[in-house]
């Protein structure tokens, strides 16, 4: 006999709802045959069996929210069969990378942050066509509704009658209820005419000219809420709000905290950019920003200052081979959540590009998979499209680093020609903060990490990339 326990399913997710069995008692499994449906704060996922064997007893039914590490049911093994140890990794079907590599002789290791599961059988619009096949849901009464998903209808003062299911069955999911959420604000937005606010700008990229200030939707919805105390209103926390806090309380009293900044002359990208940005746009539907060319540099630099890539662990530190790169991506203002671009130095900066737009789309459409947040070795936090000065971002642990990409701004700086004749001139420019762990390396080790990421910004042939 085996326990089969709930898996990690985000760095930050200690929790997760039991929403549906696809076996029953006594029914067979096999590795990798997906076994149950799960909902936590950051994704859905049906989760995959780590082990074959006979499914002899399920511990927490439908509907029931539990631990992560509880055991979930009751296995009964071949003879001879040895299970997977309880944090083992789930199995994952492998799938072609956003964009092809060189196949390397051998797998790097992957960092044990998060055993990943599954990514979800099917696409947002796969899961649509199965809703309609199987029609609506004849009763949406509590025991369809998961309770993350009783909360959210609740919270909002949505009519569970009025929803579609795109689940097993009918079933309301998560994303059913985030996607009527959405499209009830944008209704909303449409029907308030020209006087909204404009359009947030991409990730990464100022608007191109001055303009009003953009005033974020959630803060205008608050400052025309009613002023139920008087002279203030309460507002609990969401669970995103909670994990993150509890994360980051955390990591500083876990981490000594240090901060070393650098600037950055993105003359060299920006004229790229202007080169290339009609042309990009219209080929790849969505704007060409400086992030890339960050997490470009970021993963060469990692290979020559390796003790960025690492964490700490038992009095000493682990350093990764793979060079996982997690970007921070704004929920609405509602918290953050980090997909990770996998072996980030295997890709071109279109490469790079594309899987990071994809990754940020699905993240604000709550599609991410918890293979998609885990496995991270070093994090960018992207507040350049305010126009951030310095950020002193809070590290994401178990890393030993986080950077934070501040705003470019046009401003006068100082170059010499190849004669050593100083002249003054206009160029894009903009900070690289970063903090780190001082107990990993010192503030030296830090500083030639940034002066790399920098050089390569700066000097790099970033127009043979085209």
């Amino acid at each position: 006999m085996a326990d089969l326990v709930l898996p990690q399913l985000g760095e930050t997710v200690t929790e997760g709802t039991i929403t549906r069995w696809f076996k029953n008692p006594g029914d067979a499994i096999s590795v990798g045959e997906m076994l149950y449906e799960v909902s936590t704060d950051k994704v859905d996922s049906e989760v995959p069996s780590p082990m074959e064997g006979v499914l002899t007893e399920i511990r927490v039914p439908e509907g029931e929210t539990v631990d992560v590490g509880t055991v979930l049911a009751i296995v009964e093994l071949p003879e001879g069969a040895v299970a997977p140890p309880p944090d083992a990794a789930i199995p994952v079907p492998s799938g072609a990378p956003a964009e092809p590599a060189a196949a390397p002789t051998a797998a790097p290791a992957e960092p044990p942050a998060v055993p990943a599961a599954a990514p979800v059988a099917a696409s947002a619009a796969a899961g649509r066509a199965n809703g309609a096949a199987n029609g609506p849901a004849t009763d949406h009464g509590s025991h369809l509704l998961s309770p993350v998903v009783r909360r959210l209808v609740r919270e909002h003062g949505l009519d569970p009658a009025a929803l579609v299911g795109t689940g097993v069955g009918g079933r309301i999911t998560r994303s059913d209820v985030l996607n009527a959420i959405d499209e009830r604000q944008r209704a909303a937005a449409a029907s308030a005419g020209p006087t909204t606010s404009p359009a947030r700008p991409t990730a990464g990229e100022r608007p191109s000219a001055p303009g009003p200030p953009l005033v974020p939707a959630p803060v205008a919805a608050a400052a025309a809420a009613e002023w139920t105390d008087g002279d203030s209103r309460y507002e609990s926390f969401n669970n995103i709000r909670r994990r993150t806090g509890e994360h980051m309380v955390k990591s500083m009293a876990m981490s000594p905290h240090a901060l070393t900044v650098v600037e950055v002359d993105y003359e060299n990208v920006e004229q790229v950019r202007r080169a290339h940005r009609e042309a990009w746009r219209a080929a790849e539907g969505f704007s060409l920003t400086y992030l890339p060319f960050i997490v470009v540099a970021v993963a060469d630099a990692l290979a020559q200052w390796p003790r960025l890539n690492a964490s700490v662990e038992d009095g000493g530190l682990r350093i990764w081979r793979r060079r996982n790169v997690g970007v921070a991506v704004d929920l609405d203002y509602d918290g953050l959540i980090v997909p990770v671009l996998r072996d980030a130095d295997s890709f071109s900066l279109r490469g790079v590009a594309r899987t990071m737009n994809e990754l940020a789309a699905r993240a604000r459409e709550r599609r991410l998979t918890p293979d998609d947040i885990s496995g991270g070795t070093f994090t960018i936090s992207n507040n350049g499209s305010f126009g951030t000065y310095t950020t002193a971002a809070i590290i994401n642990q178990p890393q030993v680093a986080v950077l934070s990409t501040d705003g470019v701004a046009r401003r006068p700086v100082v170059v010499t020609d190849r004669f050593g004749n100083e002249s003054i001139v206009v160029h894009s420019v903009g900070h690289l903060a970063m903090g780190w762990d001082h107990r990993a390396f010192d503030g030296s080790y830090a500083a030639g990490f940034l002066g790399h990421i920098r050089q390569m910004l700066e000097q790099h042939d970033w127009g043979a990339e085209f």
